[in-house]
């Protein structure tokens, strides 16, 4: 009955130190990267199209399609995903994409 009631406990306690271990864990605060592109959306079902599809690419956390300027501002978790999975995401649609003036934003 004793060594029942031990290893339970032991049981218990690495549970417990497990869980501690995982929330101590904290994310790397350079995970994320944000990249503006130029999309050839010409009209609202374009822009609901790539909201609906790209906001689903793994790494993606926020977006921004902007229908007027036909730009889409990404931010993703650079461990993740890469910009040239993000671009080749948006041109499966059927949209050229091109990244704004060459330039990441970070």
């Amino acid at each position: 009955m004793k060594l029942k009631l031990f290893l339970m406990t032991v049981i218990l306690m690495m549970g417990i130190s497990t869980t501690l271990d995982a929330q101590n864990k904290k994310p790397l605060k350079n995970d994320k990267e944000t990249v503006l592109f130029d999309v050839s959306m010409t009209c609202e079902n374009c822009q609901k199209r790539i909201e609906k599809n790209i906001a689903f690419e793994k790494g993606v956390t926020d977006m921004k399609v902007d229908l007027e300027n036909k730009t889409v501002l990404i931010e993703f978790k650079k461990t993740q995903t890469t910009v040239e999975n993000l671009k080749a995401a948006i041109e499966k649609l059927g949209y050229e994409v091109k990244i704004h003036n060459s330039e990441q934003k970070k």
